[in-house]
């Protein structure tokens, strides 16, 4: 049997989590793009907890259907800027552990270095949480 939760387990990394992706907002990112991003990772991680749990986000907040829907193939799809597709692709290649010159170059030139800062630290954060589901097998309630 797997353990219920790590992050309940230990005191006080539900605070620092927490407060880990509360600075990545503080940084000029608009927070819908955050969950977009969130979305896409815990897609490419196969997190369903965190799948249910920023979807539900994302149209809470309003954000067009499509936009959603389709962040799984944003490069097919025309409904997201070139800004969000160089944030996709940085996500992408965080999320696989490697970064091409090309990929951060696309991202620095649409984002200023304390957003960049900021989607690394969102990108690390979500990740994390993705990895901690998938082990210990958190099921959508």
């Amino acid at each position: 049997m797997r353990i219920a939760n790590p992050i309940m387990s230990v005191p006080g990394a539900m605070k620092a989590l927490l407060d880990l992706s509360a600075a990545a907002e503080k940084t000029g990112l608009d927070k819908d793009y955050v969950e977009l991003i969130c979305l896409r990772v815990s897609i490419m991680n196969g997190c369903g907890m965190c799948i249910d749990y920023h979807t539900k986000l994302l149209r809470q907040a309003g954000v067009a259907d499509e936009k959603v829907y389709a962040v799984a193939g944003w490069r097919d799809v025309p409904y997201y800027s070139d800004a969000e597709k160089a944030g996709f692709a940085l996500a992408e290649q965080i999320t696989h552990v490697q970064v091409s010159d090309d990929v951060w170059d696309e991202a620095a030139k649409h984002y200023g270095e304390e957003e960049l800062s900021g989607l690394l630290i969102a990108i690390g954060a979500i990740n994390l949480w993705n990895r901690m589901n998938v082990a210990t097998q958190q099921k959508v309630a």
